[in-house]
């Protein structure tokens, strides 16, 4: 065990469940350890580094903003961020946003503004929330409130009250549960720790419907299927739909703190001074690392690129029919891919790992590949290399 392991096993919080390894140094989509080895990351952490590690231009811009100004407080206007809400408006169904550090915080704001919308337009009656069985939106109170994973909610009850939840695709029942004293409906496009799970077009069409028929905004939480992770730069734009607020983070600043909440000038009028705040939202350093990102991923080739290469890594897992009896099913979009296991998946996991290959698994038989955008595809052959090989040590 080395010395930063050991360290951290004496001071830090024990709420994670870390495996005993500590990088030190991360390149393109490899990681490095402080022992030398080296690990392929197809997590990007979390889906966050979606240019991978330590990308040049990343690099640059960070110590050239670094060496101009880190922080004035949000009493003040920067370049980087008034460039960077200018980007998201252009790039987005947008007119306003607001900046925070992390997708729970993004989440935080939207409940808020929709609340605070819905009590200035129609009155305080209108205040109710409606969310997704199955669902994760952060581990904040309100974010919880709307997460529909019991299991996260123990120990911390009674949370924000009057959110009712439904299950995914189910159009019936979002018809029945829709009514007057709704404010906002939350959804994520594809339900990323709920295993990887995309909601149905028609589903996400009969929200939007019934959400103009109530007088309800409608939230997308694009936390984890934003900044080109599906093939688009955010996943509502594979649908004829746009979302009144939507909830950006993890990929913005590929690695630094940074969160957006974009929606229309209407809505996000009811944000007036006083009302919400953050100290460190919208950072300069921050901003102008997210701005160079959304250069980059936002060009149709490399949108393409990750399309094609979502759509190679699904076809070569599905190759692998002769392990049927494991594989039930692979979902996602793009470069979000969740791969169904008749087995335990911290089996394939601990496999993968044991030949130094990042994953992750939201769900007890559930493995998410999330690996940079960047990943290319001997990359790719070399995951379903090593991927075949655990399937058949284990079908062994």
């Amino acid at each position: 065990m080395g010395y930063i392991v050991e360290m951290g096993e004496l001071f830090l919080a024990g709420n994670y469940r870390r495996e005993r390894i500590a990088f030190v140094r991360g390149q393109g989509t490899r990681l490095f350890t402080e022992d030398g080895d080296e690990y392929l990351d197809f997590t990007a952490g979390i889906a966050v580094c979606n240019l991978g590690h330590a990308h040049p231009e990343l690099v640059e811009i960070l110590k050239e903003q670094a060496q101009r100004l880190w922080h004035t407080s949000n009493l003040y206007y920067t370049e980087p961020q008034a460039k960077l809400a200018k980007k998201l408006v252009e790039l987005t169904f947008g007119e306003k946003v607001f900046f925070a550090n992390s997708g729970a915080e993004a989440v935080e704001t939207a409940l808020k503004l929709a609340r605070r919308y819905a009590f200035e337009n129609y009155g305080k009656q209108k205040y109710k929330f409606l969310a997704l069985n199955n669902s994760f939106h952060g581990r904040t109170f309100g974010a919880l409130s709307v997460t529909g994973q019991p299991q996260y909610w123990e120990g911390f009850e009674p949370l924000l009250p009057e959110v009712t939840f439904i299950p995914p695709n189910d159009l019936s029942v979002i018809e029945e549960a829709m009514n007057e004293d709704i404010c906002a409906l939350i959804l994520e496009p594809i339900q990323g720790e709920g295993g990887v799970h995309p909601l149905s077009k028609e589903f996400i069409e009969k929200a939007k419907e019934l959400a103009h028929k109530y007088k309800a905004l409608l939230i997308f939480d694009e936390v984890q299927t934003g900044i080109g992770r599906t093939g688009k730069l955010f996943a509502y734009q594979h649908y004829a739909i746009e979302p009144d607020i939507l909830c950006s983070s993890k990929a913005l600043a590929n690695g630094l703190p940074l969160s957006a909440v974009i929606a229309k000038k209407e809505v996000m009028e009811a944000l007036k001074p006083g009302t919400h705040a953050s100290t460190f939202g919208g950072n300069p350093i921050a901003c102008a690392v997210a701005l160079k990102v959304l250069e980059i991923v936002s060009e149709e080739s490399f949108l393409e690129e990750v399309t094609l290469k979502g759509k190679i890594l699904k076809e070569r897992i599905q190759n692998l029919d002769k392990y049927g009896q494991i594989i039930t099913s692979i979902r996602g979009l793009g470069l979000l891919v969740g791969i169904e296991f008749k087995i335990p998946s911290k089996e394939i996991y601990h496999q993968l790992l044991a030949k130094k290959i990042l994953t992750t698994t939201p769900k007890p038989q559930t493995l998410r590949l999330t690996p940079p955008l960047i990943i290319n595809y001997r990359e790719i052959d070399y995951f379903i290399e090593a991927l075949e090989h655990s399937l058949k040590t284990i079908k062994e």
